[in-house]
């Protein structure tokens, strides 16, 4: 996987929010994800997320810079 800090990733599951996309702002070991529904912040292990990945968008738009 090629999982960069600041990518947008969507998750097989929903987050109780009704949201399925994460920002993805550490990255090691565990991974810690935001939602980008209600902004909740979460760490899971490096393997449930990458078990658990549908896609993976890139960095968010506010994030790339010309």
């Amino acid at each position: 996987m090629d999982i960069q800090v600041g990518d947008i990733v969507k998750l097989k599951k929903q987050h109780p929010c009704g949201n399925s996309e994460w920002e993805v702002l550490r990255i090691g070991i565990d991974f810690r994800l935001k939602c980008l529904g209600c902004g909740h912040l979460i760490m899971l292990p490096r393997k449930q997320v990458e078990k658990n990945i549908r896609q993976i968008n890139g960095q968010k738009a506010s994030q790339i810079h010309p």
